[in-house]
């Protein structure tokens, strides 16, 4: 299994998921990226997001047949990105400026496809990573929570329709952040600077209506219920069967000690633009 590994704990989890089930594991990790030292029990190279041929190379170098894409990566600019000749070509199929993150995560795995490997879900290796529809934890959302929680999925649904982002704050059924580039942990501190008074609001997350499910579904992890507590929020919100939460249980047991909700909502099909 090759993994090309961004950001956070998912990718190590992944590798060593990968490992007891008998497969062997080879890490691509981003580099200023991948920040996980864990990574480096297993073989590995680093290498920049723009080395699409070396990536590529490496991974028929170390008879990679599965692939998977694992881990936070801040998108960087063109000019940042230094494509080689093969991620240059990729991105000049549509340009690279028509592209959300969406439409840019669907060519990689378009490409992966055409090189050969098959191309695999964090949530196919980790099975328990998916989040199941009803309350998570010990607190159960009142109605006004699970209001701003319906209207949050409606208004994330819309945003992922337009590939922006993947999830709201909503207080009292006013919307106070909206993510974009910047990610969960940082929208939600933005929501803070427009919190109201009375009951706290509520982070929403959900995948985009039109996204392949093998590439970067939202998760939340320990970071975001701290991030989430400290804005003044009272729970969070994530689609069932579309996010992710990276070690549910430590998570469930942190936003239960905290007093947070955690709701997984069925998908009503909602969310459309204009």
């Amino acid at each position: 299994m090759g993994i090309i590994a961004g950001g956070g704990q998912l990718p190590a989890r992944l590798a060593s998921a990968a490992q007891m089930a008998g497969q062997a594991v080879f890490v691509v990790k981003l580099d200023g990226h991948a920040d996980d030292a864990e990574l480096d029990q297993y073989p590995h190279i680093v290498l920049r997001l723009g080395a699409a041929a070396k990536i590529l190379d490496a991974m028929k170098a170390n008879a990679c047949q599965d692939v998977v894409l694992a881990g936070k990566v801040a998108r960087p600019s063109f000019s940042a990105m230094r494509p080689d000749w093969r991620a240059a070509k990729l991105l000049m199929k549509v340009g690279m400026k028509a592209l959300g993150d969406d439409g840019l995560l669907r060519l990689v795995g378009q490409e992966l496809e055409r090189e050969g490997f098959r191309l695999v879900g964090a949530h196919d290796i980790l099975t328990d990573l998916t989040v199941t529809e009803g309350v998570l934890g010990a607190i159960t959302p009142d109605d006004q929570a699970m209001s701003d929680a319906r209207h949050g999925l409606r208004v994330a649904r819309i945003l992922g329709q337009a590939d922006v982002g993947q999830g709201c704050v909503v207080q009292q059924g006013l919307v106070l952040a909206l993510e974009a580039i910047e990610g969960t942990d940082e929208m939600v501190r933005r929501s803070a600077l427009y919190r109201r008074d009375g009951v706290g609001g509520v982070l929403v997350k959900s995948s985009k209506p039109q996204q392949d499910k093998r590439l970067d579904l939202p998760a939340i992890g320990l970071t975001t219920i701290e991030e989430a507590h400290k804005a003044g929020l009272r729970g969070i919100a994530l689609l069932a069967g579309g996010t992710m939460i990276i070690d549910r249980k430590a998570v469930i047991a942190r936003s239960d000690a905290l007093g947070m909700f955690l709701v997984g909502l069925p998908d009503q099909g909602e969310g459309r633009l204009l």
